[in-house]
């Protein structure tokens, strides 16, 4: 198990499952053996097999917590988010003081409000099976309260985009390993082939297709691209705020935000980088006449570089943009713009794993 728990740690997740079920033949049925395997699967994107093994630790004791929230997540990553919703707050009424299973319901609602919100209105019912708010009684079937949706509004959500131009920036760098893919099936010479193992090449790039198309699907659903348009907007509105009509400026400055957001949003994180500076050296050589809230476009073009930093993976430069861009948004006592910052460089010591000055934050 340990050993399990460290190729784990090393990101070797095949090895790791390989050690938890030589320890499930040592000491059968044991719980957190099944956790750790859940956890693996989870990462290397198996969302179904690691529900089994999340249900599999639930099997001789239901209140298992750590279960719980792998039963959660894996339904989570398969896109079946009012269920997992379910799952987080049983786990959360078991242990109220981990924070997993808040930032869990949080996000799970998030996703649930995307998702539905912008396609139709959903008129939940209280009918059917609630059997399922008793304090013991474990279910194995979906319950109708949940989800009383008819199967048209159900598919309706469930779809890929049709929009050509919305599965790229949904798919981000995947886009073009996807294109590729698509180009490689069309080779009827090399798909008629097999690997040393024995599969068909053709199976092998048609299941990691279904793979992608289920990513843009469950990403859809996560955060329509229709929500990341509405948090542009109202950045460019915050951005150009206090001007009574359009001008040169604020055309500028719209046009620019909307480059360096669909440049991160494409995957293209340098090109968002050098776009955001190019975009500061012309903003600061502007006068306080020229742009009244030129502190406010300067916090928020700090933000833009910083979250590109991110995914670049210089996390240093990130958070010195990020702690500029709250300097900025204190001087103009903006809560908003504050919130923003803040929650960026709780990002930033996520991701270089300082976990207690990210909850602080």
């Amino acid at each position: 198990m340990a050993d399990g728990d460290w190729m784990y740690t090393k990101g070797e997740y095949k090895k790791a499952i390989q050690s938890y079920t030589t320890a499930l033949t040592l000491k059968p049925n044991d719980k957190t053996c099944y956790v750790g395997r859940s956890k693996c699967y989870l990462k290397m994107g198996q969302s179904e097999n690691a529900l089994k093994e999340a249900e599999a630790s639930l099997k001789e004791d239901k209140s298992f917590f750590e279960g719980l929230y792998q039963k959660a997540e894996a339904l989570y990553y398969m896109g079946e988010f009012e269920f997992g919703l379910v799952f987080y707050h049983r786990g959360q009424k078991l242990r109220p003081q981990i924070q997993e299973f808040r930032l869990g319901i949080q996000k799970a609602q998030e996703a649930i409000e995307n998702s539905v919100a912008s396609s139709f209105s959903v008129k939940l019912e209280i009918k059917g099976d609630l059997s399922f708010l008793q304090k013991d009684e474990e279910r194995a079937q979906p319950i109708a309260a949940i989800l009383n949706l008819t199967t048209e509004k159900k598919l309706q959500t469930k779809k890929t985009p049709k929009s050509e131009k919305t599965t790229k920036q949904l798919l981000g760098e995947f886009y073009s390993d996807k294109k590729y893919l698509e180009t490689l099936l069309k080779d009827e010479d090399l798909v008629k082939g097999k690997t040393k193992s024995g599969e068909r090449l053709q199976d092998v790039i048609q299941g990691c297709l279904t793979y992608l198309d289920s990513c843009t699907e469950f990403w859809n659903q996560e955060r329509p691209i229709g929500a990341h348009k509405k948090e542009r907007k109202v950045k460019q509105n915050n951005c150009t705020k206090g001007y009574s009509a359009p001008s040169e400026t604020v055309q500028f400055l719209l046009k620019s935000l909307d480059g360096i957001d669909a440049e991160l949003t494409s995957g293209n994180a340098e090109g968002s980088r050098m776009k955001a500076e190019e975009v500061m050296k012309v903003v600061q050589g502007w006068s306080e006449k020229e742009v009244p809230n030129k502190k406010e476009v300067i916090g928020s073009l700090h933000s833009c570089i910083g979250n590109a930093l991110i995914d670049l993976g210089d996390m240093e430069k990130a958070l010195e943009h990020h702690l500029k861009d709250l300097e900025l948004a204190k001087q103009c006592k903006l809560p908003d713009a504050m919130s923003r910052a803040l929650d960026n460089i709780g990002r930033v010591y996520a991701q270089i794993g300082q976990f207690a000055q990210a909850i602080e934050l």
